[in-house]
């Protein structure tokens, strides 16, 4: 393995970096950097996150932390791999929970602690990408029809790394040293002069691959190797201009995923074909498709 660090866009990488007790610290200070000055976190607890993933790509290409703060309000942290189907819809669906866990037996008011759910994702908004957006802080809550906050203890940020594009030296602020690091850390040979700060530091350490056991240094190359093969298939599918509404163009993707053992689950979620139409495609793929672009091809059949 080349890389002196851990790549923060796997699991094993993010858990490492931010989900153990000794690693709170990176997450307090990542997170006060997209928080309010109300709700800026002194200390946090970690919840046992006992829900399953509503399908197989859930459970393989995002990894998520369920974490309340000393002062009561309550974090979804997500890591998002790749676009999903009904991405939004099921966030939405994932920020209820801890909703629904503050109800109190017997008489209640009904009064809720604030409720965040962050999103660090490795890929854009379809709609920024078609409108030219390159926002990597998209910030959402509920409004009125005169664009008014309605209710403030649902909160929903999501980040979309690829838009930020900050040099080293142009790296001003606390957020932008965290974005920066979560983009670029796996291809750094040492700590550059501008992250030589304690919890930098404290990160960098942690994420040295030469520190891991070998059941460690196992556990990350594994979950490496399913990010890469993620990434690859989507990014190979969408630099042939492969437009997610053509079937045919859904089938190539298949084929491809196919070819790197990924489960039909995760094919289907990914490319929104049944599971009965990726078995067709599994007994007879060179009947669907061929392996050259659709522009140096005609139609398929």
């Amino acid at each position: 393995m080349k890389e002196k660090y851990i790549n923060l866009f796997t699991d094993f990488g993010f858990k490492k970096a931010f989900g153990e007790e000794a690693s709170k610290e990176h997450l307090i200070s990542f997170l006060n950097t997209l928080l309010p000055e109300k709700h800026q976190i002194q200390e946090l607890q970690f919840n046992q996150n006992d829900r399953q993933g509503a399908s197989a790509l859930d459970r393989k290409a995002i990894f998520d932390l369920s974490c309340v703060s000393s002062t009561g309000e309550y974090f979804i942290v997500e890591l998002q791999k790749a676009k999903q189907n009904f991405f939004k819809d099921r966030s939405v669906f994932y920020a209820t929970f801890p909703i629904q866990q503050q109800a109190e037996r017997g008489d209640w008011n009904f009064k809720l602690a604030a409720v965040y759910t962050i999103g660090i994702l490795d890929f854009v908004f379809d709609e920024d990408e078609s409108q030219g957006r390159h926002e990597v802080v998209h910030r959402v809550q509920l409004k009125n029809q005169h664009h008014q906050v309605f209710y403030d203890k649902l909160t929903f940020i999501y980040l979309t790394l690829p838009n930020f594009t900050k040099t080293e030296d142009e790296l001003d602020t606390l957020q932008d040293k965290w974005f920066y690091v979560f983009r670029h850390l796996h291809e750094l040979d040492e700590i550059p002069p501008r992250l030589r700060e304690r919890v930098f530091l404290s990160l960098f350490e942690k994420a040295r691959i030469a520190r891991f056991q070998p059941e460690e240094r196992d556990a990350y190359e594994s979950s490496l190797k399913y990010y890469r093969d993620l990434k690859n298939v989507i990014d190979t599918a969408r630099d042939e201009g492969r437009e997610e509404g053509r079937l045919d163009e859904k089938r190539n993707l298949a084929i491809r995923m196919i070819r790197r053992e990924m489960s039909d689950e995760d094919i289907a979620e990914l490319t929104g074909l049944s599971i009965d139409a990726i078995a067709e495609i599994r007994a007879n793929p060179a009947h669907f498709i061929s392996d050259e672009p659709l522009k140096n091809r005609g139609q398929a059949h």
